[in-house]
């Protein structure tokens, strides 16, 4: 039976396309095992593998030589671990899902002779990814467009971004109807760990609505733990209806549900709208490296699929002006809608469980030992 290690930072934008990975490579009958970072005590507690392997990582970057030199030690510490863990593990490929803590594992498993596929969730090619570009055999990318990617000297595949199991079923569920008098679901989500600007905006800008169309609204908002009171009496104050948390567990559902959805760009908020099809109007993390989430909004708003408001320039009153000319146009947010959904790859993950297949299938076992 053929073994599979993943490869991914430990936070949500790097496991939740590994998991939708790994869920697809068990269907097939294979093991899956996964590398990643300490962090993963939060965001990976059902990953479905068989093991999970933590490698220390570490950033080289700064212009502290002191922190320089204790990145480069732990990064050689974590190829170390790696490759003891591989040595034992025997796979016949790893797939590498970029952030800083697939550098030590994917390089091990190169120093082994394993095949190796890295995957670029946004449309900007990471730092993480461009610096072991020359050591796979594949890249695949989620956006036909991929900043940095044309400078990569391997073959590069589109798979698009896989979505987790539960994301699948709501594919190609019809955007609800949006009645003159009836209510308005709007979705406001800050990414994993909630934001504080759509805290302070969003409300304030809901407040700024007529009377009318602010009190047909149902509005679902994820907010960071320290910020839900304040945010609540905001709300409170305008009288509009809100639900508040800090993690929405059925976030997929209930972005299926929504005529509107407001949140930030990370590559798995825009391929999820995309798959589902639900119109957005994306706000860009400022100050990200290299403007990824600005690059993944642009290809939403290019696409027909949503709008891309920048943070430096949105005000309350911008975004309630913005929220009123869509709300008051049903017909404007369903074409939205399906552009979406036309953008949307929903059978990415087995496109990319095949290229895995096809690297796994030129894999040899030579004397124990993996080569290729």
């Amino acid at each position: 039976m053929k073994t599979f290690v993943l490869i991914a930072g430990g936070t949500g934008g790097h496991l939740f396309p590994a998991m939708a990975l790994a869920q697809e490579l068990i269907r097939r009958g294979y093991n899956v095992e996964l590398m990643t970072d300490h962090r993963v005590e939060s965001y990976g507690a059902d990953f479905p593998a068989r093991q999970i392997h933590i490698v220390p990582a570490a950033t080289p970057s700064g212009a502290n030589p002191i922190k320089l030199f204790g990145a480069g030690l732990t990064i050689i510490r974590g190829i170390g671990t790696a490759w003891n863990a591989l040595r034992k593990v025997r796979p016949d490929a790893v797939i590498g899902f970029g952030g800083y803590p697939t550098f030590p594992p994917f390089i091990a498993a190169n120093l082994l002779g394993i095949p190796g596929v890295l995957h670029e969730q946004n449309a900007v090619m990471g730092r993480a990814n461009r610096a072991l570009a020359r050591f796979a055999d594949v890249l695949a990318m989620s956006f036909p467009v991929t900043r940095f990617a044309d400078q990569q000297k391997l073959e590069k595949i589109v798979t698009g971004n896989p979505v987790r199991d539960r994301v699948r079923p709501l594919v190609g569920k019809p955007y609800p109807a949006l009645t003159k008098n009836g209510s308005i679901r709007l979705v406001v989500t800050g990414g994993s760990q909630g934001a504080r600007a759509l805290s302070d905006i969003v409300p304030a800008a809901i407040a700024l609505l007529p009377d009318a169309l602010r009190h047909r609204l149902q509005i679902l908002q994820q907010a960071r733990a320290e910020d839900i009171e304040r945010v609540a009496e905001s709300y409170r104050q305008s009288r509009t209806s809100v639900e508040l948390a800090s993690f929405i567990s059925d976030l997929p559902e209930r972005i299926a549900d929504a005529h509107l959805v407001i949140g930030r760009a990370g590559a798995s908020t825009v391929t999820e709208l995309c798959v589902i099809g639900r119109p957005a109007i994306l706000i860009p993390l400022p100050g990200s490296l290299d403007s990824d989430q600005k690059y993944n909004a642009l290809f939403m708003e290019e696409g027909g699929g949503g709008w891309v408001a920048e943070q430096a320039t949105l005000s309350p009153q911008s975004l309630a002006t913005r929220l009123e000319e869509l709300l008051t146009d049903p017909d404007r947010l369903s074409r939205a809608a399906a552009a979406a959904a036309a953008l949307g790859q929903p059978r990415a993950v087995e496109k990319l469980a095949d290229i895995a297949e096809r690297l796994a299938g030129k894999h040899i076992q030579v004397e124990g030992r993996p080569t290729s």
